[in-house]
């Protein structure tokens, strides 16, 4: 496999968000928890140059975002990146939460912990709509 796939840090998605929630509870506004964001997005491993392209392109997306998957021994480990930080931030605490699930795993967690933890509403519209895209991408990936 190859090291742009991101590996799990907590044991199942569910702790991954509650880990993500107890992080983002540390700082006092939006805008610090905007650097944390672009800081797991720094720390994302490096998406190749030749996967940004339209057959990886994610629909519905304000930026421009690229997503990839790999199936080992029955999970799917995801690779992604975007060309805003931002983005790049959110498509990192994606795949803590989805990559190196079961299909079962990741069909089983909706993604509607990205409204919980306040992040729907703390970015602009389009934003809100580019991760929510984002999560329906990485699903119908493990549903097909």
């Amino acid at each position: 496999m190859k090291a742009c796939f991101v590996q799990p840090q907590e044991d199942d998605a569910a702790q991954a968000i509650t880990a993500i929630g107890d992080e983002l509870t540390l700082f006092d506004d939006w805008m610090e928890r905007y650097q944390y964001i672009i800081e797991l997005g720094r720390k994302l491993p490096v998406f190749p140059q030749e996967w940004q392209d339209d057959a990886h392109r994610v629909p519905g997306c304000q930026s421009q975002v690229w997503l990839e998957v790999e199936e080992k021994e029955g999970r799917l480990f995801f690779a992604g990146a975007s060309d805003a930080a931002i983005v790049h931030g959110l498509v990192a605490l994606l795949l803590r939460v989805y990559s190196g699930r079961t299909r079962a795993e990741i069909l089983a967690t909706d993604p509607v912990f990205l409204h919980e933890l306040g992040l729907v509403k703390a970015l602009s519209a389009n934003r809100g709509n580019g991760v929510e895209a984002m999560a329906k991408a990485i699903r119908q990936r493990a549903a097909a």
